[in-house]
């Protein structure tokens, strides 16, 4: 047991429906780094009043997850690139009560964009239009790729998405022949979409790369089909464990290696 106290510097996450990834990911870097931190995930009916607890109590950092993501923009002092380019927001930091907001979702999928060496000239089908999508679909637009269709059954969402960046929209799935493909829906999830495969045998085939955001199970039907393909992948724990790396340096101040990341997200899943 870690010897808490009065100055340990407590940390929380805000979710609609709270899991013990980040708590257990967080909690496993206090430990090995010996930092007096301590993270707790919660939820709430009053995103104002927890918002203000926040600030009142002097909490250092909050984690914020759907669907709170948009309601805490008005709630903060100031507002990082990373959370303006995509209207929403996923970290606050707490600086003797100045609220400073970022999205780590953003800088996670614009690191491994550069990481993988994506080339800015290759087409891009982007499945799926809700509030990861926004990170996506614009961590694309920043690194130059022009390029780019969002795949949605939404008529609203799906439009205004790709309208935002200029990019294309279409309900249904075109022709394969994507160089990226990117499943930014459920489907491949735990639960009732876990055998769902996002894109069709075809569409993996036609790619070069095969991007899939959904985080559990590590490895989804669609990253197995693309391994099996000999496609490079990238995988939706690569992204969860890039943005919760970046939302542990904003809160101690201290940047975790590689390593530290990878146990840590190990951990954070058993």
């Amino acid at each position: 047991m870690r010897d808490l106290s009065k100055d340990t510097t407590l940390c929380i996450s805000l979710a609609g429906r709270p899991s013990n990834i980040g708590t257990r990911f967080h909690n496993f870097l206090y430990a090995e780094l010996g930092l007096d931190f301590i993270y707790k995930a919660f939820t709430t009916t009053d995103i104002t009043a927890a918002i203000g607890g926040v600030r009142a109590l002097g909490i250092r950092g909050c984690s914020v997850s759907m669907p709170f993501k948009e309601a805490v923009i008005p709630l903060v002092d100031r507002i990082e690139p990373s959370a303006t380019a995509i209207g929403s927001v996923n970290t606050i930091v707490n600086d003797g009560g100045v609220l400073t907001a970022s999205n780590t979702d953003f800088e996670a999928i614009a690191s491994l964009i550069a990481s993988h060496d994506l080339d800015p000239a290759a087409s891009v089908l982007v499945r799926g239009s809700g509030g990861m999508a926004k990170a996506v679909v614009a961590a694309f637009h920043g690194a130059g790729f022009l390029d780019v269709t969002v795949v949605a059954r939404n008529t609203e969402a799906g439009p205004a998405l790709a309208e935002t960046y200029g990019f294309r929209w279409q309900s249904e799935d075109p022709a394969p022949g994507a160089d990226i493909i990117v499943n930014v829906t459920p489907l491949g999830m735990n639960g009732t979409d876990a055998d769902a495969l996002a894109f069709s045998a075809e569409q993996i085939a036609a790619a070069a790369t095969v991007f899939d955001v959904v985080a559990f199970p590590a490895e989804t039907p669609l990253i197995r089909a693309a391994r099996d393909a000999g496609r490079d992948v990238i995988t939706g724990a690569q992204v969860i464990a890039l943005q919760a790396a970046g939302q542990f340096a904003r809160y101690t101040g201290v940047t975790p290696t590689p390593e530290q990341v990878a146990r840590a997200s190990a951990h954070s899943r058993v």
